[in-house]
């Protein structure tokens, strides 16, 4: 007969045993519960207006992952104050890759130079997760202006200092940064006028209510096409495809220039790693779905997709580029 002893430590190595199995069946449960992303709907957030650029990016992106997930992905506009109110809405927000927010150039690159003081580090209170597109930068007059290039447009405002106004997305929108690069790099003097959106600056220039603007080949390349803008030049390096007569700001003796909008997705920066990753795999699916492909084809975006120390990598990059300009060109809060 068994002692007492004997058989409890052989109910106890059974225990063990069966628990340890169950244990170990049970992980790869656990594995998948914990990168069950998405559980409930994606709040995306473009710190602009609908009608820009930005805005046509993302909702893009949005509803190609809309197809793909479980849940849908929604997009919140949040516009205002150079997006530093929608950053730190996003850098309260739950870190469980429910809450996304549009990046780009301007929130990333050169808020943290212009602002004395966010309320957040982009760097410690944010995570990139990848690269959505990079946009070329055209810049358009409006066709009262006497200029048919960058040249005689840059000869026109320097015979008329401070008479021509031209309107951005808002204040450190990718079309402001764009146009003080253009002044900093072609010493003209044109007098800025932000808007509360790529849509509202548009409206005024197609009016004739301003003379100049920059931005992205979506919101400008119909107009262009219409003849109700006139495009003078672009930012890329090379010329477009879509443009192939227009040439470049170094073409036109401007050697290095080059300027590019850029839009990629981050989350708030305790998202666990997993999550980003899982996020970051669905937008490069997205990316290469042949509805986007196509779009952005259309429209001479380079498409995104890599992980995200990639992105990071970039990121870090611009910040460089653009601290020097903001400095040279004494970019200020408006």
């Amino acid at each position: 007969m068994k002692t007492f002893n004997e058989l409890t430590r052989r109910e106890l190595l059974s225990a063990s045993l069966a628990t340890g199995l169950t244990g170990l069946s049970a992980l790869p449960w656990a594995a998948h519960a914990q990168n069950n992303w998405p559980s409930k709907p994606v709040r995306f957030v473009v710190p602009f207006v609908p009608g820009g650029t930005s805005d046509i990016v993302a909702r893009t992106v949005a509803n190609e992952l809309t197809k793909q997930l479980s849940q849908p992905v929604l997009i919140d506009n949040k516009s205002g104050g150079g997006g530093v109110p929608a950053m730190q809405e996003v850098a309260r927000a739950p870190a469980d890759g429910h809450t996304l927010i549009l990046g780009h150039v301007g929130s990333l690159a050169v808020n943290p130079y212009i602002f004395a003081n966010t309320g957040y580090d982009v760097n410690r209170d944010f995570a990139p997760v990848t690269m959505l597109a990079k946009v070329p930068s055209l810049f358009v007059i409006h066709p009262d202006v006497p200029a048919r290039n960058l040249t005689e447009f840059v000869a026109y405002v320097r015979r008329n200092p401070g008479k021509l106004n031209y309107g951005s997305a808002g204040n450190a929108s990718a079309g402001h940064l764009a146009m003080e690069y253009l002044k900093l790099t072609t010493g003209m003097f044109i007098t800025h006028i932000p808007y509360r959106g790529t849509g509202p600056a548009l409206t005024d220039l197609l009016a004739g209510r301003t003379q100049a603007f920059s931005a992205g080949t979506p919101a400008l390349l119909p107009h262009i096409r219409s003849g109700k803008l006139r495009a003078i030049a672009t930012g890329t390096p090379q010329r477009l495809p879509s443009l192939p007569d227009l040439p470049t700001v170094a073409e036109m003796g401007y050697k290095g220039f080059e300027s590019v909008q850029w839009y990629g997705v981050m989350v708030p920066g305790a998202t666990p790693p997993d999550t980003i990753k899982r996020i970051q795999e669905e937008c490069r699916k997205a990316l290469r779905s042949p509805t986007i492909t196509e779009r952005f084809a259309s429209e001479d975006a380079v498409i995104g997709g890599e992980p995200s120390a990639e992105f990071a990598a970039f990121i870090s990059q611009q910040q460089k580029l653009w601290k020097d300009i903001v400095l040279k060109a004494r970019i200020k809060p408006d």
